[in-house]
This record gives structure tokens, sequence and C-alpha cells, in this order.
């Protein structure tokens, strides 16, 4: 919960990808809350916010179970942040005001549609959610001490950095407002 609210107001793409590797987590713990206590909570929390961490991680267990995605998939609160950053993207591509994200957005989509190209139809998603499946395949790699070929490592440089660029705008939208609101 300390980490997630951290990166929710910092970096919305860091706040994503940690989301995903919490749901991750849950499954990897079998939804032990006793694991998660023994090695998620930090042992230096105390109290009412101890009392609120262990809230937050049971919560998104039960949101994990009512919704459906024990064994896979992401949570509705999550799948909105995505909607969210995709509505804000198509707002971004089709201003004249930022043709800096369009221009980033560009040297990205062949990197985009070459992932595209190596997934299955049935399991395709938006241009985003494919970046950050990538970024998130690519952190879980490295958290496996695996090697990541140079040629990923291009297409991953890229693609954080148009990811970089979104979060950013996020960031500027949700404090300034990028965009009249009607």
């Amino acid at each position: 919960m300390i980490i997630a609210n951290s990166k929710r107001h910092e970096n919305i793409a860091e706040y994503l990808l940690y989301m995903w590797q919490v749901e991750d987590i849950l499954r990897a713990t079998n939804f032990d809350m006793t694991i998660i206590e023994r090695n998620f909570i930090a042992d230096d929390i105390t109290g009412e916010l101890r009392k609120q961490e262990r809230d937050w991680w049971e919560s998104l267990i039960m949101m994990m179970q009512a919704e459906g995605v024990k064994q896979k998939g992401h949570l509705q609160i999550n799948k909105n942040v995505l909607i969210r950053l995709t509505d804000l993207h198509l707002q971004l591509l089709h201003s004249p005001k930022h043709p800096d994200y369009s221009a980033e957005f560009y040297r990205t989509l062949p990197f985009i549609v070459e992932l595209r190209a190596k997934t299955p139809e049935s399991e395709q998603v938006g241009e985003l959610e494919t970046c950050f499946n990538a970024l998130y395949g690519v952190l879980m790699l490295k958290l496996q001490g695996r090697e990541i070929s140079p040629e990923t490592q291009t297409a991953i440089a890229q693609i954080s950095k148009f990811i970089g660029l979104l979060a950013a705008y996020y960031k500027k939208d949700e404090e300034e407002g990028l965009f009249d609101k009607l």
C-alpha cells in the first residue's frame, strides 16, 4: 500500500507494473496472508499503519477472488489505469499541441507491431498493453537473472522512453489538466 500509493502519485507506469507484480505475488503465495505478512510487510511498520497495509493486501485478495483473476488476468482497478492511459494516449496522438508525443509513439510503433506479430491472435491486446506486457516480461526476466538479447534491449529502451513520456504527460494532466474538460 505504501509503495503503491507512492508510485501512483509519482509515476503511473511504475505503479501499474508494480500492481501487476503484486497480483503475481499473491498468486505465487497462493493468497496466504501469513506468507504475505512475513515477506512483504516491513517489520518496522507497526500499529495502525501495519493494519492498513495488511488490510490493503487482504482487499486485493478478495478483489482477485471476486473478479475471477486468481489464475491469470488483472484486477479491474489495474485495467482502469490502462483505460485512462489509453484515453490520454489517444488525446495526445490527436492533439496538434503535442507533436513530441506522436513522434515518440511512431518511433515505438514498429516494436509494438513486431511484438504483436509474435503474440497469438487470441491473446492480442491494445498497443499500450502490449508495451506494458513487454516491460513487465523483461522485468521478470531480469528478476530471474536471465539474459536479454540486444534486440530486446533496443526494443525495451524505446518502449520505456515512450511509456515514460506518457507517464509524464499523465502526471501533468493530473496536476494541471492538459485538455479542456467538458
